[in-house]
């Protein structure tokens, strides 16, 4: 998959003596990552030309249509079994499921020699094993895959719930490791801070609605806070926007480079994650880092994992409930002098848990085993 974490991934070998190589498998371009990694793009290619109506007919027959379209153009298997035949893989990774691992099962299945690595993200297992139709494909993905990795140990008994035999390697961070220098440079006195900071994701998994909900139930308790959201879009932008008191209140942060997200966490006293569904959110470990207190969604129990146990923050049992979230919100800024003493120790925890040597050695381990 063409993303910044596979890209972070991979930046982890380059000291490495191993031969890499990357597979678009979603066919949308070259990624940007090391010149030693050969990739293999553009293999979508025409076997004849356009027919007439054949938009039509992916449009409203799709079964129809996946049935025909390897008669039509290259698929992902043909194309990845010309990979294999060509380089002879020792290892494949695939990481995600659903996108990414499912689509060459056909040829994974055709070379059982050949150990395959998959590594599950946040919604892989916990979100689609709701649904039939993807919990097949889960089935059939993990009775196949040789070694695990999971950002959260919930995934990894709920792969052996669902058919997963070999061997697990570990619970490790989507996003790897972090380079603390870049943590410290944003990470700003605790005691001055009195910044809000939300996800605001709303979608099949985000929840940021209900957050904003709670926040303007309690927003006159709030007035010696800033309050920002970034990553809204459509429903939560227009959501705000369309209030007078959190248009005023709420101020929405456009695109962020990461260095740009990390100074606002280095400098918010508490941030706010709230989905239906999510494995370990990188945001979490962040806010861990950069001493934002968390209040986090816990589905399925995998935010537990962290908080509560090693990691101080507050749960959100219910994502939908916005009267338990403000009253978490009032709970947290009541007891701001404890929050920041907690805060501390997240802060200092973090960096020997999630900085980028140990995770890059805990990487690169992987592969030697």
């Amino acid at each position: 998959m063409p993303s910044v974490h596979v890209i972070r991934w991979i930046e982890n070998l380059k000291d490495t003596n191993h031969e890499l190589y990357w597979f678009d498998v979603l066919n949308r371009g070259k990624l940007e990552t090391l010149d030693t990694v050969q990739q293999f793009t553009l293999w979508k290619k025409r076997k004849i030309p356009y027919i007439k109506g054949e938009f039509f007919l992916r449009k409203k027959m799709p079964a129809l249509y996946s049935r025909i379209i390897p008669f039509l153009e290259t698929t992902v298997n043909e194309a990845f079994e010309d990979i294999i035949l060509e380089i002879q893989p020792d290892i494949i990774h695939s990481f995600e499921l659903h996108y990414c691992s499912y689509p060459i099962l056909k040829t994974m299945k055709k070379y059982p020699d050949i150990k395959w690595i998959y590594f599950c993200w946040g919604n892989d297992i916990f979100r689609h094993q709701v649904l039939k139709h993807d919990l097949n494909k889960i089935y059939s993905v993990l009775k196949r895959v040789n070694f695990l990795i999971t950002d959260c140990k919930r995934d990894f008994y709920l792969a052996e719930k669902y058919g997963f035999n070999g061997r697990f390697l570990g619970v490790l961070p989507g996003g790897t490791g972090y380079n603390i220098k870049d943590i410290k440079s944003s990470f700003k006195d605790l005691t001055t801070r009195k910044i809000i900071l939300i996800k605001g994701y709303q979608n099949e998994i985000g929840r940021a609605i209900f957050v904003l909900k709670a926040i303007k139930e309690i927003i006159k308790d709030l007035e010696k806070f800033e309050i920002y959201v970034f990553s809204a879009r459509g429903e939560v932008t227009n959501f705000i926007l369309s209030d007078a008191e959190l248009n005023k209140k709420i101020k929405i942060l456009n695109q962020l480079t990461q260095v740009e997200l990390f100074n606002y966490f280095g400098k918010s006293f508490l941030y706010i994650g709230n989905n239906f569904s999510d494995g370990m959110p990188n945001t979490l470990l962040e806010s861990l880092l950069l001493g934002a207190y968390p209040l986090q969604s816990n589905p399925g129990n995998a935010t537990k994992e962290l908080i509560g146990k090693k990691y101080f923050g507050v749960t959100i049992e219910d994502p939908e409930n916005s009267i338990e979230i403000a009253e978490k919100i009032l709970q947290i800024i009541d007891d701001k002098d404890t929050i920041l003493h907690l805060a501390q120790l997240n802060h200092k925890n973090a960096i020997e848990d999630y900085n980028y040597d140990k995770i890059k050695n805990l990487i690169c381990d992987l592969y030697n085993l």
